[in-house]
């Protein structure tokens, strides 16, 4: 019974809830690399640093792979321009879970994680919740899944 409920709210969070088309998104990534405000504007860094989200400023902001991305000091921002693949989100930014089970979605910035140093995202805390059930799993459907994701996006 309890596998059956589990794959009528995975159905039901794949159908209704999760597909988000990428223009929906305040930040993604396309053909071009990221686009928009990272993250609706939380600095990266402090995921990693503080271990919390933290709204970046406008005041120390830094364009890369095409997107802008905001920092909450100068010293954040100095972090993220010596090594910004340490800091920034996997699979593009899109929902960890979205990207194990096949498919992109936004994310709520308050949803994350943080395994093995990288920044992974969510759509919302109770999707997180799934998530963080099988991590090691679904990490590993995530890497094998984002290589196609990721084409059709380039295309």
């Amino acid at each position: 019974m309890k596998r059956n409920f589990t794959s009528v709210i995975t159905v039901f969070l794949a159908l209704v809830l999760l597909p988000v088309s990428p223009a929906g998104a305040a930040s993604y990534f396309n053909k071009s690399g990221w686009t928009g405000v990272a993250i609706e504007g939380v600095d990266p860094v402090a995921y990693l640093a503080m271990q919390k989200p933290v709204k970046g400023s406008g005041k120390f902001s830094f364009k890369w792979k095409g997107a802008t991305w905001r920092f909450a000091s100068a010293e954040n921002l100095e972090r993220f321009k010596a090594a910004p693949e340490k800091y920034e989100p996997q699979y593009g930014g899109f929902c960890a879970y979205a990207v194990s089970e096949g498919y992109t979605a936004s994310i709520d910035p308050e949803a994350w994680s943080i395994v093995d140093g990288k920044l992974y995202l969510n759509y919302s805390k109770s999707v997180r919740q799934l998530w963080s059930k099988d991590i090691p799993g679904r990490i590993r459907k995530g890497d094998r899944n984002w290589p196609g994701l990721k084409r059709k996006l380039l295309n």
